[in-house]
């Protein structure tokens, strides 16, 4: 865990970022630039703000929808189609080393700001734009959300059950991974412009960031030419790995190798499924795991999960309890990795990314209400 030291503020201190995404996979990227020390600017549309300011849940009328992914933000309210507000845009983009966008490919150029226009105003910019489809191909003017590329990529055709319809991914899983690479691609541009001096147009696709994190997915298509089955919690070329019942709950399993197996059946004391030729090798206990289940949970049924849990992970073998949300939250591993925090008086999730030498506060600055530093803003630039 980083501990506090004379550098207060994060690696990006000094960074300006001038952030016009809205609702989840922007906001949650450039909300990573601003925990780790820049200063975004959100420019909102003026009355309406961003969309997820009505979206629930809410606590004293604030939407924590909208507070998950901008807190530490600055916002001004500009209308870029009107003449003075473009003026304060402009002048925002002349000091900035971002700018980041979520529009539908083509919006951004119909108000005269795409990155061939911005360049013209600031040759060094880091421009990044993320969208569903990304700028290229035929569907890059496709409208999508979350949901509309869970179904596109196949994510959603390979989670669940087999006797069971497509399930969608519980997290918004498309947004969010596209988040993480919008950050990433600023981040390597950012390095790139260091080297080179020159600035560069990042371009990221939730759908290519969903087909990037399909995995085995992916994987077994490559293989066969077929598009995988839904197989439920288990794992396709692994076994044990899945969820099994205990005499009180379900408890998960993981074993990665034969050693891990085999360390598995001398914690359960049953050695002698080490020693059963159906369950010898990785590849005959994926083949037989319907059988292995069965002969597991008649051992794993007579001890509370808690025990288990204990005895499985004494002997070096990945083990956990099925956990809600809430349980999850009051483990005292949230705590020690400072991953609940304060912002505003509403708890949130904690910045992931640990890094020495630089703080990792336990509250955080509130994400802000529309237009709350247009004045201050305005006053500055222009």
């Amino acid at each position: 865990m980083p501990t506090k030291t004379d550098n207060d503020k994060g690696p990006f201190d000094g960074l300006l970022v001038i952030d016009l995404t809205h609702v989840l996979n922007g906001p949650f990227g450039t909300q990573l630039l601003s925990d780790l020390g820049a200063r975004v600017i959100k420019v909102e549309i003026p009355e309406h703000g961003d969309d997820t300011r009505s979206y629930g849940p809410f606590i004293d009328n604030e939407s924590l929808y909208y507070s998950f992914v901008n807190r530490g933000k600055e916002s001004i309210a500009l209308n870029l189609k009107d003449e003075c507000d473009r003026e304060v845009f402009t002048a925002l983009v002349k000091k900035a080393d971002v700018l980041a966008e979520n529009f539908r490919p083509g919006t951004m150029e119909k108000l005269g700001f795409s990155y061939q226009d911005i360049v013209k105003i600031n040759p060094n910019i880091i421009y990044a734009s993320s969208s569903g489809f990304g700028q290229t191909g035929e569907l890059k003017n496709s409208p999508a959300y979350d949901t509309i590329i869970q179904a596109m990529s196949g994510i959603m055709m390979e989670t669940g059950f087999p006797d069971s319809p497509p399930t969608r991914v519980g997290t918004s899983i498309s947004d969010l991974c596209a988040g993480v690479f919008m950050f990433c691609g600023i981040t390597s541009a950012l390095y790139g412009r260091d080297r080179n001096g020159r600035g560069s147009h990042v371009d990221i696709a939730m759908f290519d960031s969903t087909i990037a994190f399909l995995e085995h997915g992916l994987m077994a298509y490559v293989a066969t030419g077929k598009a995988p089955e839904r197989i439920g919690n288990r794992h396709p070329s692994m076994s044990p790995f899945d969820i099994y019942m205990t005499d009180d709950k379900y408890i998960s399993i993981c074993c990665g190798n034969d050693s891990l197996f085999e360390k598995l059946c001398n914690g359960i004391r049953r050695t002698d499924l080490a020693d059963d030729p159906r369950f010898s090798c990785n590849a005959l206990r994926v083949a037989n795991q319907a059988e292995l289940k069965v002969e597991l949970e008649f051992t794993l049924k007579t001890k509370a999960s808690d025990e288990w849990v204990e005895i499985i992970r004494n002997f070096g073998v990945p083990v956990a309890p099925l956990l809600t949300v809430k349980e999850a939250m009051e483990l005292p591993q949230i705590v020690d990795r400072n991953m609940l925090i304060e912002s505003g008086g509403i708890k949130m999730p904690g910045n992931p990314i640990k890094l020495s030498g630089y703080p990792d506060p336990k509250k955080r600055p509130a994400a802000p209400n529309l237009n709350e530093h247009g004045e201050k803003i305005r006053k500055e630039f222009l």
